[in-house]
């Protein structure tokens, strides 16, 4: 059954856990003063909340609700579904996996939040039939709808192990992906201990180095003593470069790759270290 009506903004409540940040940004002011002006065209979803008399929990239109409170406006009109939790943590996930940003960590718990409903429903977590008659993970139905597949999508959710600390560091950029994923398999402990060296050092681990972290994880343990070892060694990444734009010296060395225009900057530099040699000899 589906109906919609206006519905006052104190009467409706945000999903519980759910993964979508709404953040208080350029972005929310920009969407409150459209709605200051033209109101919520496009109507929210939400369901009835669970031992509660007129009150409804967001499914979704969590950004336009923050909005329509910023912009002064009382109530906004939503689409009302008959839907359990779990069935509407689904809708919920898949409409906004779309979302043009979307970070790693509301991915993650996103694809969390889809798989564990789906498993509430009865899907099988091993094997499940598609409409062809094959065989699909539960996991590579997840991954689906935003083009993820199983093994992404259990990546994703290993980014979950994160202690918050340290997944903000991923939703920054500071750490890639693929570390994060290795990093995932710390203990909370080491964990807060790797995050106490890279805010002393101000450097995050590279892939080598989460690698290395999560093998001695496993085999032996992580001591804070290892930690600061192996973040104190100098990264490629870290190494000081000199970088010159390749027209500039194009034309001595039209045809050569990067290994042999590097090969001929270094020996050219010899060269012309020696010439200088040379004349300091001769002035002397």
């Amino acid at each position: 059954m589906k109906n919609t009506k206006n519905i006052l903004i104190e009467k409706l409540h945000a999903f519980e856990n759910h993964p979508y940040k709404v953040q208080d940004n350029e972005e929310m002011e920009r969407l409150a003063e459209s709605i200051h002006e033209h109101g919520v065209l496009s109507p929210i979803i939400v369901r009835p909340k669970e031992n509660t008399e007129d009150e409804y929990e967001i499914i979704s239109g969590h950004r336009r609700v923050m909005a329509s409170r910023k912009a002064g406006i009382r109530e906004v009109p939503a689409l009302i579904v008959s839907l359990d939790r779990d069935a509407a943590a689904i809708v919920l996930v898949d409409s906004n996996l779309h979302r043009e940003h979307i970070l790693p960590s509301e991915k993650a718990f996103a694809y969390k939040m889809k798989l564990e409903a789906m498993k509430h429903q009865g899907w099988r977590s091993d094997l499940t039939s598609d409409q062809l008659g094959g065989k699909l993970e539960t996991a590579e139905i997840v991954g689906e709808e935003a083009g993820d597949s199983k093994n992404q999508v259990r990546r994703y959710i290993r980014l979950t192990n994160l202690i918050p600390e340290i997944l903000e560091y991923v939703d920054d950029g500071r750490i890639s992906f693929t570390p994060a994923v290795e990093l995932s398999y710390l203990n909370e402990q080491e964990q807060y201990d790797l995050l106490e060296q890279m805010e002393i050092n101000d450097c995050t681990p590279s892939l080598s180095q989460a690698c290395r972290f999560k093998k001695i994880s496993y085999e032996q343990g992580l001591t804070p003593e290892i930690i600061a070892e192996i973040m104190s060694e100098e990264k490629a990444n870290q190494k000081e470069m000199f970088k010159v734009p390749m027209e500039r010296i194009r034309k001595y060395i039209p045809k050569a790759n990067a290994k042999q225009t590097e090969d001929f900057v270094l020996k050219a530099c010899e060269h012309y270290y020696k010439v200088l040699q040379r004349k300091k000899e001769r002035s002397l």
